[in-house]
């Protein structure tokens, strides 16, 4: 009998509802209440633009949707609309309640009825000066054609009446946050802070655009459309739905309508008419909202408050490495592994290392793999001033990483320009293990050092994303990831495995072998656990592998931060799973795996999720950990999250996302483990 799982995407909302729980928590600091107001509007888009998308396309397979997913689309697709429009009061009445909290500190984002005249002298300077060469508004209804709203854009519905002809006008203008801040400061006053958004600075000066119409009445309401991004379709469904990169970028410009979100007060001609030109249906999310829309933008808003309105700084700590740079950090790295935590430890650590590699006459060659790269990506100049130098450089750079295609592109240009060799990826299998392989001549011998992380070689993300880097001259590692090289260099190529765990060839078999090693110790009578840190886990056969190992009294603990469509209560399982979620100001992002082993512990780290595309479709590796001290920091890690009760949620079969609350003193574990590594790094400082 199939044991009962949750739908991916129904369990991602509750995940979502996660994030929303903190812009609602008034223990969080309040500016970071709007930041997290934002992240989760933010991925809403995202979740819209890809999940919904994709599920909506799948309606049109019919039956055969059956097959691929196990169930009915059309019904997916109601239960999301219906948790999307019940999660959206929750946010609505959030962003009224922080608007009263921010007034507390004399912090006011007013709208265009609440300004004075020196405020409105402001805004209409402002407006004349900026914004209205920006703006370019579209009349509706007086042609045939609908103009085209790109996606996750915001525009202004405008509407202009005249009683006496009784003759309605329709506008569309597209609100410009894309080339002016959203935000506006206004002079302030004594220690009132006055901010204004920029639909509103519009909406203040509306008259000065349409002074041609006479009318009585003029009213403009926020509208947004979110389309099919159409590229994820090639991990989660069929190959045959693969396209050329290039042409699937295109169609994601013109991707159909997947959601209409749209203010409430709107006039409801004016909404019937989008509606209809827009060829919205009932498989479409069209809901009502508030005022404000794209809330990602508030992820930026002005920093006008004190101190206290923000988390307390944790400016990132000194790493052994950087504090002992002056001996090598390849002489560091050769004498023992090294395990750095992000976002706690710096990221220029390992700038630090590729600088040293592109210098050090004796390192011949360096080997990355590239998914998400920083705006300014100090990693490209790093490999970019080695290839200068003389060695040789590969790096794998993986051109479908969602929403990064085209940066991704550019990059491998800029690379290939100066003399890097740059592979894409590799045919029908997206790249995305984490690796970094450097080559030096020691003793006339080809000597390795490898990097393996959870995350991306970023800056940008590593300052705010919660994941591990594994520094390592062991042979077990260096030389099949070596191997992972080689076969992306010859696709033909695929080399034997004993240490690292690679999909789509071994992975699967070889982490379902480990579970069974726990049932099969479990039945003996010996101790057996599995303690697994992860993102996602949807997986089937291996969430069923684990309610049958929790059914032989194997205990487990499943730490997932994202999407979780294991029903872990029920009494066949015996209490023997423990699972729970993290939010916090961190980004939780490391993948950690934890196996009894008999006494004999097996540590993993990936940046794997179990999810089927990383496990069937997928370059993936999960990389052991060796070391003794680094095996007991990460256990340290785990054990101080298995403890938080601030920020901790219970992971059940109710969904509730209720707040975990132990016996234990108050313990925060992302502040936590930044002290234990502080002290950490107290202690070996020189």
């Amino acid at each position: 009998m199939r044991p009962t799982l949750i739908n991916k995407e129904i369990s991602w909302l509750y995940f979502n509802e996660r994030v929303l729980q903190e812009a609602e928590n008034p223990e969080v600091p309040l500016l970071e209440r709007v930041k997290f107001m934002g992240i989760y509007s933010n991925n809403l888009d995202e979740f819209f633009r890809v999940r919904v998308a994709t599920l909506k396309r799948l309606t049109l397979l019919g039956k055969k949707a059956l097959n691929i997913i196990g169930e009915d689309p059309k019904i997916i697709l109601k239960s999301i609309n219906n948790i999307v429009l019940e999660q959206t009061n929750r946010f609505d009445k959030s962003f009224e309640q922080i608007i009263k909290d921010l007034r507390k500190h004399n912090i006011y984002i007013v709208n265009e009825k609440q300004l004075d005249q020196e405020q409105g002298e402001f805004v209409s300077n402002y407006f004349h000066k900026e914004v209205r060469p920006k703006l370019i508004p579209i009349m509706l209804g007086q042609s045939s054609e609908f103009p085209d709203m790109k996606d996750d854009a915001i525009y202004l519905a405008v509407s202009l009446s005249n009683k006496s002809t009784g003759k309605t006008n329709y506008s569309l203008i597209q609100i410009p946050s894309d080339v002016l801040p959203r935000f506006l400061l206004l002079p302030q006053k004594g220690l009132r802070k006055f901010i204004i958004l920029l639909d509103d600075i519009i909406r203040y000066r509306l008259k000065d655009i349409f002074y041609v119409f006479k009318y009585d009445e003029i009213t403009a309401n926020v509208v947004k459309l979110t389309k099919d991004a159409e590229l994820d379709i090639s991990d989660d469904v069929t190959e045959s739905y693969i396209r050329k990169l290039t042409t699937s970028l295109k169609q994601r410009k013109e991707g159909s309508p997947v959601r209409f979100i749209y203010d409430q007060h709107i006039p409801k001609d004016l909404l019937n008419l989008f509606i209809r030109k827009l060829s919205l249906s009932d498989l479409d999310a069209i809901i009502p909202g508030g005022r404000y829309h794209n809330f990602k933008d508030f992820m930026s808003l002005p920093n006008i408050g004190n101190s206290d309105l923000k988390y307390p700084p944790l400016p990132p700590l000194q790493h052994e490495l950087s504090a002992n740079i002056k001996k090598g950090i390849l002489k560091q790295i050769r004498d023992k592994d090294m395990l750095m935590h992000f976002p706690y430890h710096s990221f220029i650590t390992f700038i630090d290392l590729l600088r040293e590699a592109a210098i050090d006459p004796k390192v011949a060659e360096i080997k990355i793999t590239l998914y998400r790269l920083a705006k300014n990506s100090s990693v490209i100049n790093a490999l970019i001033n080695a290839a200068k130098n003389g060695k040789t450089v590969t790096a794998v750079v993986e051109l479908q990483a969602r929403f990064d295609e085209e940066a991704n592109i550019y990059w491998s240009n800029k690379l290939t320009e100066e003399g890097v060799k740059v592979i894409y990826g590799v045919q029908g299998l997206k790249v995305h293990a984490k690796l970094c392989l450097i080559t030096r001549k020691e003793n006339k011998k080809n000597i390795y050092y490898a990097c393996v992380g959870t995350g991306n070689f970023n800056e940008d993300t590593t300052s705010i994303f919660s994941d591990l880097l594994l520094y390592t001259y062991d042979r077990r590692i260096t030389s099949e990831v070596a191997r992972v090289f080689d076969f992306f260099d010859k696709n033909f190529k695929i080399s034997p495995f004993r240490s690292l765990l690679v999909s789509p060839f071994y992975l699967r078999k070889r982490f379902i072998r480990l579970i069974n090693t726990e049932i099969q110790n479990a039945k003996k009578g010996k101790n057996a656990y599995i303690y697994l840190k992860l993102n996602n886990l949807v997986d089937d056969e291996i969430i069923i592998r684990l309610y049958e190992a929790a059914k032989a009294g194997v205990k487990i603990t499943l730490n997932v931060r994202g999407m979780f469509s294991a029903l872990p209560d029920s009494p066949e399982l015996k209490n023997n799973i423990e699972s729970f979620a993290i939010i916090d100001r961190f980004l939780e992002h490391a993948r950690i795996f934890v196996f009894c082993n008999d006494g004999d512990e097996k540590y993993y780290i990936s940046s794997a999720d179990l999810m089927r595309r990383n496990l069937d479709n997928r370059i993936e590796v999960l990389c052991p950990v060796f070391d003794k001290e680094l095996q007991k920091e990460i256990h340290t890690f785990l054990e101080i999250q298995q403890k938080d009760n601030q920020s901790t949620r219970i992971l059940d079969n109710t969904f509730s996302n209720k707040y975990r609350q132990n016996g234990h003193k108050e313990l925060r574990a992302q502040r936590a483990f930044y002290e234990y590594l502080e002290k950490k790094m107290e202690k070996t400082a020189p």
